[in-house]
């Protein structure tokens, strides 16, 4: 009971009435009116919601099919305890550890255009014609902030895939062995089958996490210019707090809540029909 008391509290209770605002027009102050679906009239003619909404597509895309393979082979590689192993992984997971804002500045160092370490090792070497505009563009932005959350994610994601590797009884991998069976071919054959369950929680997350991307972006570009970095949760920050624009930044978190819902919904869908193909 007091689990699903926290959990209505916390979770539920908020989603609610964010979806209440979202129906309203509220500038956080005062008595909300109720105007119906006239905001989401509103977020059909932004071109600024839908410049968010590609930049978090391209976000969530790119680690999506970084991530998951990137993650699983670093495991491969620190399944098997070698010398300096736990430094090694220690090293890995030391981004997930840091918080995202500091992830942020971090990199704002490295990939700022101006003052950033990359395109600095450029000019030093004669290379100025390669100088990109790593963030504040409008086109390599959701490139960076997928690469950055990449960089900060991998560890824990193949934490989790070590556990799910070392789950798997010793015994099957002997027995395929003195089938004849070599180290690609147990991996197809046993290790991916029986990592199904680890990789449907993975990919969960990864889309979960790249829908609630905020504070890297917040701190590499602000959304700026003129909201051309935005993503979903940094364009519905902007627009509820430094607009004032409550219920229409509400409208906005529950289009990212009903799509990052239906994703999952889809995923979790297909998965259950292939396992039952595959059962039947």
């Amino acid at each position: 009971m007091p689990a699903v008391i926290l959990f209505t509290v916390f979770y539920l209770a908020p989603i609610f009435i964010s979806v209440y605002y979202s129906f309203t027009d509220f500038s956080g102050i005062g008595a909300a009116k109720f105007i119906g679906f006239k905001n989401y009239q509103v977020l059909l003619n932004d071109k600024f919601f839908f410049i968010a909404l590609k930049n978090t597509f391209i976000i969530l895309i790119g680690i999506t099919i970084t991530i998951l393979p990137l993650s699983f082979i670093v495991a491969l590689l620190l399944e098997k305890p070698f010398r300096g192993s736990g430094v090694v992984q220690s090293m890995i997971f030391a981004p997930n550890v840091i918080a995202p804002i500091l992830v942020g500045l971090i990199w704002l160092f490295i990939l700022d255009p101006k003052m950033g370490m990359i395109n600095a090792i450029l000019r030093s070497i004669g290379l100025s014609d390669y100088q990109q505009q790593w963030i504040g563009g409008k086109t390599l932005t959701p490139y960076s902030v997928a690469f950055v959350y990449l960089w900060q994610v991998l560890g824990f994601y193949t934490t989790i895939n070590m556990a799910g590797l070392r789950s798997i009884p010793a015994d099957i991998y002997e027995a395929a062995e003195i089938d004849g069976a070599n180290y690609f071919q147990r991996i197809r054959k046993i290790t991916i089958p029986m990592m199904k369950n680890t990789i449907v929680i993975n990919t969960i997350l990864i889309i979960t996490g790249g829908f609630k991307i905020f504070e890297t972006v917040k701190q590499l570009t602000n959304g700026g210019p003129n909201h051309m970095s935005d993503v979903l949760v940094t364009y519905m920050y902007d627009t509820t707090f430094t607009s004032s624009r409550y219920g229409y930044g509400m409208a906005v978190a529950t289009v990212s809540f009903v799509l990052c819902l239906i994703f999952s919904i889809i995923y979790l869908a297909n998965v259950g029909k292939s396992l039952e193909q595959k059962e039947g």
